[in-house]
């Protein structure tokens, strides 16, 4: 079955695609066959099926930003991402669904995506159509966007990796702001290999994005070897040891440390204080957001979800002592966190703390319920810190949903790829209750 008849099949369950470009798809495939055959190959991203993130600009293809305000909105030029994509001959099928503006509220303007291990569940958000069309064997990699945790707890909820890259790495020229200190771009596969290849492909220096790093891009997949011996791996203690996280949870991020000691890493705890305090931090920085779309809510406060008006409006009156304070506590994080890593390879956590949890519920962690805000608390670390993370799958719950641990773009690859093969060997993504059963 190609990748457009399964979308054709299953998409109105899993609601994971808002456009299908199959015209333009079948069209860019033709050509991408006769480079092959006429020895033109382009490299490992020739021929690949991809997806985007609705938030991302594709030139003739509707845009909406999770927004029916964009409901029209038909860009005239490519994101650099998508004419890097392009460049390599992957084929794009379409854009992805996601939460409205790419916010945390899992507010889905359109029906919200449904994740392929369970229908009643969630995806996360949000990039949740990329998490949700990834799992379910729709594309064969896809793009999110990755702000506060929108592309790592996507994967950790439909058990696939996703890698946040070092911010600054991946240009956003044509993405949809969120939170522009905190935004980047972001593959999510059901392989770190594939993670590998894909943000390899998206790397790099952009003039039209001047955060964008003029370091060369490093040979991701040459990092997959899979031996791990020697190297220095550090759990964060204030990231697993709190109440935001389920036994099962916790019970996963031992295994797989476990699994890193029998291979030879050598793995400590460490702390990194101000991680406990990542969520509060975080929500005095998302005064940004208001920020960029102050207009809409002076003008059509009632054209934008209900949950996101009224962040947005709490956000617009944080006082600027507030945010300086928060800036502040950032910068002092950010410090921490980088000097653990002069002395460790790799930081170890949770990337969310509970499996995925059903649709239109609070989020609940070991039956309790808690803020809303609470399967991203263990992810904004990192994205204050602006470093890279990887999120891969780490195991199952005992009802068979999947697990994941978050690594802190080469040295990154290489312990969660020799992890995942030993942690999922024997309950692969395709199982009773995997995307391929559905």
């Amino acid at each position: 079955m190609s990748y457009l008849d399964r979308i054709h099949s299953l998409n109105s369950n899993l609601r994971a695609y808002v456009t299908v470009t199959a015209d333009k798809a079948l069209e860019a495939a033709k050509i991408v066959e006769n480079e092959i055959v006429q020895g033109n190959y382009k490299g490992a991203m020739h021929g690949v099926p991809v997806a985007v993130k609705d938030q991302i600009q594709t030139e003739g293809i509707l845009t909406t930003g999770g927004s029916p305000i964009f409901k029209n909105n038909i860009p005239t030029e490519d994101a650099t991402v998508i004419k890097k994509l392009k460049a390599s001959g992957a084929v794009l099928l379409g854009k992805l669904n996601m939460t409205e503006f790419a916010t945390t509220a899992l507010s889905h303007q359109f029906d919200p995506p449904r994740n392929p291990w369970d229908l009643e569940r969630s995806t996360g958000g949000s990039s949740s159509g990329s998490g949700a069309a990834t799992a379910a064997f729709l594309c064969g990699a896809s793009l999110g966007e990755d702000t506060g945790g929108s592309v790592r707890l996507p994967a950790a909820w439909c058990g696939i990796a996703g890698i946040r890259p070092t911010w600054g790495r991946v240009s956003r020229y044509g993405v949809m702001p969120g939170v522009r200190s905190m935004d980047t771009v972001g593959p999510l596969a059901r392989t770190v290999a594939d993670c590998a290849m894909t943000l390899r492909t998206i790397a790099g220096h952009d003039p039209n994005d001047k955060i964008t790093s003029t370091e060369p891009v490093p040979d991701y997949q040459a990092a997959l070897t899979g031996k791990v011996n020697g190297l220095r791996v550090s759990v964060v203690r204030e990231l697993i040891y709190t109440d935001v996280v389920e036994d099962e949870i916790r019970q996963s991020v031992s295994t797989a440390v476990e699994t890193l000691r029998t291979m030879g890493a050598q793995v400590k705890e460490i702390s990194i204080p101000l991680a406990a305090n990542a969520g509060a931090i975080n929500g005095a920085i998302r005064v940004e957001a208001p920020c960029t779309y102050q207009d809409l809510l002076r003008n059509r406060p009632e054209a934008i979800g209900h949950d996101n008006r009224i962040g947005y409006m709490v956000g617009s009156i944080i006082p600027a002592q507030t945010l300086y304070k928060a800036l502040q506590l950032r910068s002092l994080l950010r410090y921490q966190v980088l000097k653990e890593l002069e002395s460790t390879d790799i930081l170890l956590s949770p990337s969310t703390g509970s499996p995925a949890q059903l649709l239109e519920q609070d989020p609940v962690i070991d039956g309790k319920g808690k803020v809303n805000r609470t399967p991203w608390l263990l992810a904004t670390t990192f994205s204050l810190a602006n470093v890279p993370t990887l999120s891969v799958p780490c195991g199952f719950t005992t009802t068979g949903y999947p697990l994941a641990c978050n690594w802190q773009e080469d040295r990154l690859t290489k312990a969660p790829y020799s992890v995942l093969v030993t942690l999922t060997s024997n309950k692969p993504i395709g199982t009773s209750v995997g995307p391929k059963s559905r």
